[in-house]
């Protein structure tokens, strides 16, 4: 067994560190074992432009999740409930399945629970004639030791920066330690993807795109996000500011999850970074808090 396959033996690949076995069957906080899950694998339109462009986003949405945010718009596959189980040479199939469909690139989604698996289907499909970019498309709740393990296979990185503050960290996911864990793993991906570079087209080749998602009545937490992210890395990255915060059933009782983020509470954030003068910025605009920009967990595309 090869040494990288064997961290997956006393499991330490994320940093909840939960050192159980999923060679052997068992499960950790992320919901899953070693069999790779996936939930669906398609063109996807609704990613930033330069990552979706007209032809789509070929993103391969895996089960099972190691952050685990009450809030979650993808619940139905992020627990590791629902999914298909397929071999390490089949996921390399499906990423030249998606380039055959034209996609502008691959798109891990949530993939970090499978890090060891994904390092060697890429490896087997660059080998096979992938050519197009491959995104890492993440909760930025990584340990930048084992993004590590992704130098050279990845192009894009596209992490959340959910948190600042770490009490909000911990009470929404369970993880007071996430704003050092994000930093660390933001500086290793900057480190690897490099000056962000684009085609003729539009179409991101390399580099950082930070997700910051609002959350209903905590600007304050959005502010210190941007705040951070512009003065540490300037135009060396860009910022996707979401308003598309949707109220889910498992959060119907708190006062402030339970509603959508307002106009005001966007606007704020919006001028905070003109403020700053942050330029390298995507930004949302009309009715995008709605259940139908999250996709079918149908299995579309695995078998």
């Amino acid at each position: 067994m090869s040494e990288i396959k064997e961290l997956q033996k006393n499991c330490c690949l994320c940093p909840r560190n939960c050192g159980i076995d999923r060679l052997a069957g068992q499960k950790g906080f992320c919901g899953v074992t070693a069999e790779i899950m996936v939930a669906r694998a398609a063109l996807h339109m609704w990613e930033e432009p330069c990552i979706s462009g007209k032809e789509g986003s070929g993103a391969v949405f895996f089960s099972g999740c190691s952050l685990g945010c009450v809030f979650c718009q993808n619940r139905a596959i992020s627990r590791g409930q629902s999914g298909k189980m397929i071999t390490v040479e089949r996921l390399a199939e499906i990423f030249l399945d998606l380039q055959r469909q034209k996609a502008n690139n691959i798109n891990l989604v949530t993939a970090g629970h499978f890090l060891v698996q994904v390092r060697e289907a890429l490896i087997l499909a660059k080998k096979q004639g992938l050519t197009i970019p491959v995104v890492y498309n993440s909760s930025g709740y990584e340990k930048a030791e084992m993004l590590q393990l992704l130098d050279g296979l990845v192009d894009i990185y596209l992490p959340d920066f959910k948190y600042m503050e770490s009490d909000l960290a911990g009470k929404y996911s369970h993880a007071k330690d996430y704003p050092e864990i994000a930093r660390e793993a933001l500086a290793e991906m900057v480190r690897q993807a490099g000056t962000p570079e684009f085609d003729d087209r539009g179409m991101m080749k390399k580099g950082v795109i930070v997700r910051h998602l609002l959350l209903p009545g905590h600007v304050r937490n959005s502010r210190k996000v941007l705040e951070y992210l512009y003065e540490t890395y300037k135009d060396q990255i860009y910022i996707s500011l979401m308003n598309q915060y949707t109220p889910m059933p498992a959060v119907m009782e708190d006062p402030q999850l339970s509603r959508k983020v307002t106009d005001r509470e966007y606007d704020r954030l919006l001028d905070h970074a003109i403020s700053l003068g942050v330029t390298n910025c995507f930004i949302q605009e009309g009715e995008t808090a709605k259940e139908s920009f999250i996709p079918e967990f149908d299995g579309e595309g695995i078998e």
